[in-house]
């Protein structure tokens, strides 16, 4: 006896180009106790035994015969295996009510004058079977598949037991019947079970066995679905179960008194096609899909939006991902973007913007605050003249994040920006926060029990404010705390025409809007030409105070550096 089954039986989904008439499956089926078992014991017996003549080989085998203990067979797609049951029914032609049971009745009578039945206990309901549309699933004798427990259906099972299925053939609309109540707010069961419909445009197939004990096959109590292959006209195909591929068979308990087990066996054994039609196949299907990449451009055209020369459009969607590490609870994000000079935006009452109020969750020894607010910007960098910078300012988008409580206080938990990235693409960027702090502690009780705090009028001082001229910042007296992160998604895309000019590519790059192609490609370029400039201006305030011998050496020297 088996001592390792398969227990995946959940449902297998393939996708085939190929016609699904060509589909060839192996079933086997072998009993595993009862009369099976005893046989192999008994014949291990006298294998050991050969000294022995105390059982005839030949009696003990005649006892059992094979072919009640197992079966292998090879169906195809919507092939009909006629059962015992079917073969002693449809003889009959009495009972022959519709054309397919009158050409049941005709291939059996033929079965039967030439002898060609070989199964026995595997047989199969195909799509036009009374059994497959007529019974629900649930009525057709189904065992013990792999597990020793019945599994209770589902409640979406039970209620899609109901629904009555929608014929393929179109009806006319009865003008007959009255439509002043479109809408029925009072339903009864009867009625919901009469008005929902479901369109099932899949076939189905069911591959059966007769587990009955030899000799009194043909019985309804004892036919077990084996298989169930389901497909639809567009080349997929659901099998349950799957095929064994080289793992346990499966396992299958009989019902009634003996509960015998028998083993599953399941075998893909379809013509493999030639390498001659795979090929003549493949080519085929390439010419379709370069027509019909065709056809899709036609439709799109060849025409392509494109901003203004000498402008950069920066589209930006981006994620307000979580907020943690924050002291209240109830978060939310108000933001808002800067624009330097020489950006625009054509819509820019969409330039700031406000989260919902988001609750935050335990995670390890920190709060977090799930916000998964999605926005989106388009602005454009236009200049208008030619300007002494080499790079120029990218947006800044300023934050702050609040917290409110049930009391209506709310409280600044943080300010942070975000520098918008200068290299196109996806990013994922974590911005630490702080707030302002105010010394004592008459604050610190007002913030607790009245709510509110110290605020920045101008957002600009979270980073460089806007009215700030000179070499240094300095924030000497300014107290601050440090207060939790915010994390973004951003996806950033740019476009200009610079970047598909091939020749102005080759030219040498003069205006911002030129620079902005190569500066994109580097995340670092900035830095370095900034550090050229500062060093470049050093170096020519230095020529001024060397004397004469010092200056030709020095211009020398730039020359080298230079070249």
């Amino acid at each position: 006896m088996a001592d390792c089954w398969n227990t995946d039986t959940g449902d297998a989904v393939y996708r085939s180009r190929d016609a699904v008439k060509n589909l060839r499956i192996k079933v086997r089926i072998e009993r595993v106790t009862s009369s099976a078992a005893l046989s192999q014991h008994l014949q291990h017996q006298v294998l050991s035994q050969q000294g022995r003549r105390d059982i005839e080989l030949e009696t003990l085998t005649s006892q059992v015969q094979t072919a009640d203990n197992e079966e292998e067979a090879v169906v195809g797609w919507q092939e009909k295996l006629f059962s015992q049951y079917e073969m002693e029914l449809f003889q009959n032609e009495a009972v022959c009510q519709t054309p397919l049971d009158r050409q049941y009745h005709s291939e059996i009578n033929a079965l039967k004058k030439s002898k060609g039945r070989h199964n026995c206990r595997i047989f199969t309901y195909t799509d036009h079977d009374r059994y497959t549309n007529c019974l629900p699933l649930n009525q057709l004798q189904q065992t013990d598949l792999l597990s020793t427990k019945k599994s209770s259906p589902t409640f979406l099972a039970e209620r899609m037991a109901s629904v009555r299925h929608r014929r393929q053939e179109r009806r006319t609309m009865d003008s007959s019947i009255p439509k002043s109540r479109i809408i029925n707010w009072e339903p009864t069961e009867e009625f919901v079970k009469s008005s929902h419909i479901v369109n099932n445009a899949m076939q189905t197939m069911h591959i059966m066995g007769d587990l009955g004990p030899p000799g009194r096959l043909g019985q309804k109590e004892n036919e077990c679905l084996l298989v169930t292959i389901k497909t639809d006209g567009s080349g997929t195909v659901i099998i349950k179960p799957d095929f064994n591929k080289g793992r346990e068979p499966y396992r299958i308990v009989s019902e009634g008194e003996k509960r015998e087990v028998w083993r599953l066996t399941l075998e893909n054994v379809s013509a493999a096609m030639k390498p001659e039609d795979k090929e003549r196949e493949e080519s085929m299907y390439k010419d379709l899909y370069a027509r019909h990449k065709e056809y899709l451009s036609s439709l799109v055209g060849q025409d392509f939006e494109m901003p203004a020369v000498g402008t950069l459009r920066y589209l930006m969607d981006g994620e307000i991902v979580s907020a943690k590490g924050f002291e209240y609870d109830n978060l939310h994000v108000h933001f808002v973007l800067d624009l330097p000079n020489n950006w625009s935006s054509s819509m820019p009452q969409f330039l700031s913007g406000v989260t919902q109020t988001c609750r935050t969750k335990s995670l390890g020894k920190e709060n977090v605050a799930f916000f998964s607010y999605p926005f989106n910007f388009e602005i454009f960098y236009k200049s208008e003249k030619e300007s002494e910078e080499l790079i120029p300012q990218w947006p800044v988008l300023y934050f702050k994040v609040l917290s409110l409580d049930l009391w209506g206080r709310y409280r600044i938990e943080g300010y942070g920006y975000l520098l918008f990235p200068a290299i196109p693409g996806k990013h994922t960027m974590t911005c630490h926060t702080w707030r302002p702090l105010q010394m004592g502690t008459v604050s610190a009780l007002r913030r607790f029990f009245i709510g509110g705090s110290a605020e920045i009028e101008d957002h600009s001082y979270v980073r460089i404010p806007g009215t700030f001229k000179g070499d240094r910042l300095s924030r000497l007296g300014f107290c601050s705390l440090t207060s939790g992160s915010v994390t973004f998604n951003l996806n950033c895309i740019q476009q200009a025409r610079a970047f598909v000019d091939a020749a102005i590519q080759k030219k040498r790059r003069q205006k911002v809007i030129d620079q902005l192609g190569g500066f994109s490609q580097q995340g670092d370029v900035c830095n370095v030409l900034e550090a050229f400039q500062r060093a470049y201006k050093k170096l020519q305030e230095a020529r001024e105070t060397f004397p004469q011998k010092a200056i030709n050496s020095t211009s020398q020297l730039e020359l080298e550096f230079s070249a």
